[in-house]
C-alpha cells in the first residue's frame, strides 16, 4: 500500500532579526511533516535545503526569503513508501519535478513573530500561503521556526480519499548565522 507522505516544503521560511542577510545551515536544517497514515501518524523529512534570507525587523518591506529543496530527499524510515513518494506520477515524480519551492512576497510582523506570505511551488501548482514564525538571534547567530499546514489534494499528491490524511502537518527549522 502506498502512504502518501509528501511534504514540501520545503520551503523554508523568512525572516530573522538583524539587518542584511542570513546563511542557512542546510546541514542542521530540519524540514519535517505528518500525515495520518492507515497505521497512524507518518513522520518524514527533507534535506538538501537551498536558501537565501534577506531580513531586517525595521525594513521588512526589503526582507525576503527563497527556499528550495530537491524532493528526492525525501525520507520517512521506509524504503518502499520512499520510493514510491519520489518515482510516482501521483505523488511527488522527482524526475518531472525536481525541485519544491518557496518565495515570499511580503513579510509582516504579528504579535507573537512573524508571517511570510509567499508562494509553494510543488508539482505543477504553486499557491499563495502564509506560514508564520518566530526568530531568536543571540548575536550573529540564529535559529527560526516556523509551522503551517498545506492540503495534499491541493497540489495534486495522491487520490482523492482512502486512508491517507488530506492535511499535511510541515516544520522548519533553521539555523543561520551572519
Amino acid at each position: 500500500m502506498k502512504l502518501l507522505l509528501l511534504i514540501p516544503l520545503f520551503i523554508v521560511l523568512p525572516g530573522l532579526p538583524s539587518t542584511g542577510n542570513w546563511n542557512a545551515d542546510a546541514a542542521k536544517a530540519k524540514i519535517t511533516f505528518t500525515i495520518s497514515g492507515p497505521f497512524g501518524i507518518v513522520n518524514g523529512s527533507f534535506t538538501g535545503l537551498q536558501s537565501t534570507f534577506q531580513f531586517d525587523p525595521n525594513d521588512l518591506s526589503g526582507s525576503y526569503i527563497k527556499a528550495t529543496i530537491d524532493p528526492a530527499t525525501v525520507s520517512t524510515g521506509d524504503w518502499l513508501r520512499n520510493d514510491h513518494l519520489r518515482n510516482e506520477d501521483q505523488f511527488l515524480n522527482t524526475s518531472k519535478y525536481p525541485l519544491l519551492g518557496f518565495t515570499s512576497t511580503k513579510i509582516e510582523k504579528t504579535a507573537t513573530g512573524f508571517t511570510a506570505f509567499g508562494n509553494l511551488s510543488l508539482k505543477d501548482v504553486t499557491k499563495s500561503i502564509e506560514i508564520p514564525f518566530t526568530f531568536s538571534s543571540p548575536g550573529n547567530n540564529g535559529m527560526f521556526k516556523g509551522q503551517f499546514a498545506i492540503e495534499r489534494m491541493d497540489y495534486h499528491i495522491g487520490t482523492e480519499g482512502g486512508t491517507v490524511g488530506n492535511t499535511i502537518h510541515i516544520n522548519i527549522e533553521v539555523p543561520v548565522t551572519k
